[in-house]
């Protein structure tokens, strides 16, 4: 969202947990959803742009909240399968935007410094905050771990060396 908000979009809307909602406002979204009160898909709006971090709407709901020339990108797996680990999805959807004005990409992370630069200029500008949880010491890496996998975290979890 900030990222959006810094590069110049003119409304961000975040989609997030009830524990999360006060978070994502605070790092700028002009419009939160609760996903567990409120489908974001059946509110009648239509979005340029969706990141999708969670993965699990189908295509078609998502086509459907598009524009007709939005774009959606899917970070991440959604699954697991057996051969694709869980990235159908990101393999899968450009080949829809062969048939559609609509583009759907798979987001792969890379890093390089042009990018990591601008990030930091962001941060050093103050238009970007890095929102952080909770900080472990490396000793304490396992219990970092297990407080991801608690589902609990809001914002990062930062293992310091």
């Amino acid at each position: 969202m900030q990222v959006a908000k810094a590069f110049g979009a003119a409304e961000v809307t975040g989609v997030c947990s009830t524990r999360k909602v006060e978070l994502v406002r605070s790092l700028g979204a002009d419009h939160v959803i609760d996903y567990t009160r409120d489908d974001f898909s059946r509110a009648g709006l239509r979005y340029d742009v969706i990141l999708d971090t969670a993965g699990n709407r189908p295509l078609s709901v998502l086509r459907r909240v598009l524009t007709p020339r939005g774009t959606l990108v899917i970070v991440g797996g959604e699954g697991g399968g057996n051969l694709t680990g869980g990235f159908e999805r990101s393999m899968g959807a450009p080949l829809v935007s062969l048939f559609s004005g609509q583009k759907f990409k798979g987001l792969v992370s890379t890093e390089n410094y042009r990018d990591l630069e601008a990030l930091t200029m962001l941060i050093e500008a103050g238009s970007v905050k890095p929102a952080v949880d909770k900080v472990y010491a490396l000793v304490e890496a396992p219990a970092a771990v297990e407080y991801m996998h608690e589902g609990r975290v809001r914002g990062k979890v930062v293992v310091s060396i």
